[in-house]
């Protein structure tokens, strides 16, 4: 078996493979749900998410976003013409290098927060102290920086940390504006003036990004039920295949060989011996074709990481244990070779058996990674984790290390982070397929 164990231990009895529950006429939102009142952590959309959504979709990396975010900076041309009517050339110098690595650091940051949240965080600093600089050395009329300064912070923070971060952010942001328009001896009136649109714009940023992320996932659901609904027809199909014609062919095959009983006690000849040879013939036929056609039910029936998700989602919320999914598990389900799939959907399966009969957890995680040419399944508790008692050759553990070595991969068990819990890690090497064809072809 091709069993790679970090800890020489294994989860006690291994339970048969489930069978699957019901799957429901609408699936839940693959996002992970976080918070008592509907509150949800947000979701960083690397641009592999966002290259798989249908066109269209906001945020997902049309060039025109360079445009509506950009075009707004012009109204820095104030601050600038200002500096050509004080100081020198030095003094002007400077005023246009802060103009320009102000632009240049601001553009990147809210366009590339969901692929590099870190270097969006550190831009959105720089962004911040720059801001403080223009208005310490060259007073009051730089103050509208704070403006940008507050509409990269809702949009950077609302993705990479929480709404609440972001707006507690905001009002921050806010604070250092007044700060700076104190240090500046700007007037009651003008500060108060700029103070509402840095306010209101950070905050309408947040929104902007909400609405954004509803998108993404309405679409992400949207590939979701389509892909449901295509396996719901090929399931179908499997079943009305075989209802039809199934019974039929049998009853073809065991009225052929009847038949041949039958001629085979009449005197020989080469007429009987003939029509024997014919009778042979339509009972391999019809023995071939049942053969086919339970091959291809059996294919159709072929398990998902689509469905499986689903499947475990609705499992573990019965038992009562949270889950903290991957939008990739259904992303990515149909885009690489469907054997490779269907080996990692019955690890899947197995493990989220092993969560809840064997666990006692009250967390699952589930993950799919790709790396080095090869996708990972990690699946991920906060249970008991295993005991010195347990035997790491179950029967369902065996099996899917069976099936994982048949596809070329590997089967990785132990303790989850900090020695708690237990890790699954399922791999296989991963050959892409055409999405297209998959989700249409029946």
């Amino acid at each position: 078996m091709a069993i790679r164990s970090t800890e020489a231990v294994s989860n006690g009895t291994s339970p048969a493979t489930p069978t699957n529950p019901a799957t429901p006429a609408s699936p839940a939102n693959p996002a992970s749900q976080a918070g008592a009142a509907g509150w949800r952590e947000p979701r960083v959309f690397t641009r592999a998410f966002r290259d798989r959504l249908p066109p269209g979709t906001p945020g997902t990396g049309s060039n025109w976003r360079w445009l509506f975010s950009g075009i707004w900076l012009i109204y820095l041309i104030q601050p600038v013409i200002d500096l050509f009517h004080h100081g020198g050339a030095l003094w002007i110098a400077g005023g246009l290098v802060i103009t320009v690595a102000f632009c240049v650091i601001y553009l990147p940051t809210l366009m590339y927060h969901d692929d590099r949240p870190r270097l969006a965080l550190a831009g959105l600093v720089t962004i911040a102290l720059l801001a403080v600089l223009a208005c310490v050395v060259y007073g009051s009329a730089w103050t509208p920086l704070w403006i940008y300064v507050s509409a990269a912070t809702g949009m950077v923070l609302a993705a990479v940390a929480s709404r609440g971060r972001a707006f507690f952010a905001v009002l921050g942001v806010s604070a250092c504006y007044l700060v700076c328009c104190w240090i500046s001896h700007f007037g009651i009136g003008n500060t108060l003036a700029i103070l509402l649109p840095v306010v209101l714009i950070g905050l309408a940023m947040i929104g902007f990004r909400m609405q954004m992320t509803l998108m993404r996932e309405l679409a992400q659901a949207r590939g979701t039920v389509a892909k449901l609904a295509v396996n719901e027809e090929r399931l179908r199909l499997a079943r009305d295949m075989h209802d039809l014609t199934g019974q039929s062919l049998s009853m073809i095959t065991l009225k052929s060989e009847l038949a041949a009983k039958r001629l085979a006690k009449l005197p020989s000849s080469a007429e009987r011996d003939a029509v024997l040879t014919e009778l042979g013939d339509i009972g391999r036929v019809s023995r071939q074709t049942l053969h086919d056609i339970r091959e291809a039910v059996s294919g159709y029936r072929r398990p998902t990481l689509a469905i499986e998700v689903i499947t475990a989602r609705n499992a573990l919320e019965a038992a009562g244990i949270e889950l903290d999914d991957d939008a990739e598990l259904t992303i990515r389900s149909g885009t690489f070779d469907p054997d490779a799939e269907a080996v990692l959907a019955w690890c899947l399966r197995e493990a989220v058996t092993n969560v809840i009969r064997h666990s006692r957890a009250r967390h699952c995680r589930i993950r799919l990674t790709e790396r080095a040419g090869e996708l990972a399944l990690e699946v991920t508790d906060d249970g008991r984790g295993f005991t010195s008692q347990d035997s790491p050759t179950g029967s369902g553990l065996r099996g899917v290390s069976e099936r994982l070595s048949a596809a070329g991969g590997s089967l990785a068990l132990g303790a989850a982070t900090a020695g708690h819990g237990f890790r699954l890690t399922a791999t296989v090497p991963v050959h892409a397929t055409s999405q297209t064809d998959h989700a249409c072809g029946l």
